[in-house]
């Protein structure tokens, strides 16, 4: 059985015990790497954790994307040495993947960098190269173009590919288990690069509210699957306010998740003081808790605000 998240954090962020009188080694970035993936591939020899050598490509997908969600909380957080922390978790997930698959003679943590490094030179010629980009609109445009051209060249070298292989998209790419709101986010960021799009923020917005009439037909005809799709519509249409205000809607959603989470806990312990579980308190209690749970998230904020001044 693997270990829980807290138990595995802990032992993958243990310190080695140095003497007292030792200082810490001034290693370079490169030199520091190196003892990473020296680590990792010690973990997984015969003689390594037995925890480690168990691991596939499979288990370690949750932790993966927990960590990725865990750098996101730490950089919110403003703790540096937090935000620190948890961007080596994430890296030694990308170290251990990347043993795994050198151990199966596939790919090393070699070829992760040189791909990633050698792709970030190409995809930017306005900067290594000879071509002209006046703004970041530009930037993109040229980016997928580029990453067009790649995919076509990688179908060209397949030498098997069918020939009624389907036709590129531009929307090609986008990982189909990234979550909805992240994927609805990407699909309509593509197809702005390329002109598609709202001319101005207010015709989403009445697009909102035409979403949110169409909901309510649905419901009135209770047929599930419409009110599924109205609502999916209503949902999608969101997603494009938050990528015209330059928002991430996952993170955003994150944070009024954090704020509702936050709320309601200041609830549970309101009806606590009174002596009994909030599950008790009348609806309309629970109303008043909720907007007294509100005045103490804004107070506390305004605290934290003219503690920064």
């Amino acid at each position: 059985m693997a270990p829980s998240k807290k138990k595995l954090k802990k032992k993958q962020n243990r310190k080695v015990v140095r003497p007292k009188s030792s200082k810490p080694v001034d290693f370079s970035a490169g030199q520091w790497f190196e003892k990473l993936v020296a680590v990792q591939k010690r973990l997984r020899a015969p003689d390594g954790c037995p925890w480690d050598r168990e691991q596939t490509h499979a288990t370690l997908r949750t932790y993966l994307i927990e960590e990725a969600y865990e750098v996101l909380d730490a950089l919110e957080s403003g703790d540096d040495a937090k935000f620190a922390e948890e961007m080596g978790d994430l890296l030694l997930q990308i170290v251990f993947h990347s043993e795994i698959a050198r151990e199966q003679n596939r790919f090393s943590v070699s070829d992760v960098i040189r791909e990633v490094h050698d792709k970030m030179v190409r995809r930017h010629p306005h900067v290594f190269g000879d071509m002209k980009a006046k703004n970041t609109a530009e930037v993109l445009k040229n980016w997928e173009q580029i990453k067009k051209e790649e995919r076509r060249g990688k179908s060209a070298d397949a030498s098997d590919a069918a020939p009624s292989a389907k036709k590129e998209s531009l929307l090609d790419g986008i990982p189909k288990g990234i979550p909805a709101a992240l994927e609805a986010y990407q699909l309509t960021r593509r197809a702005a690069r390329i002109g598609f799009d709202w001319e101005s923020l207010g015709g989403i917005i009445e697009k909102m509210y035409e979403e949110s009439s169409e909901l309510q037909e649905a419901l009135k005809s209770k047929t599930s699957k419409e009110t599924e799709e109205e609502l999916g519509d209503l949902l999608f249409a969101a997603v494009n306010v938050a990528r015209f205000l330059k928002i991430d809607p996952e993170i955003a959603l994150k944070r009024a998740n954090a704020k509702f989470s936050t709320r309601f806990r200041w609830m549970e312990h309101r009806a606590e003081q009174d002596g009994q579980p909030l599950a008790k308190i009348p609806r309309a209690q629970m109303e008043d808790f909720w907007n007294q749970a509100k005045t103490q998230a804004t107070g506390n904020h305004d605290e934290k605000t003219r503690g920064k001044r």
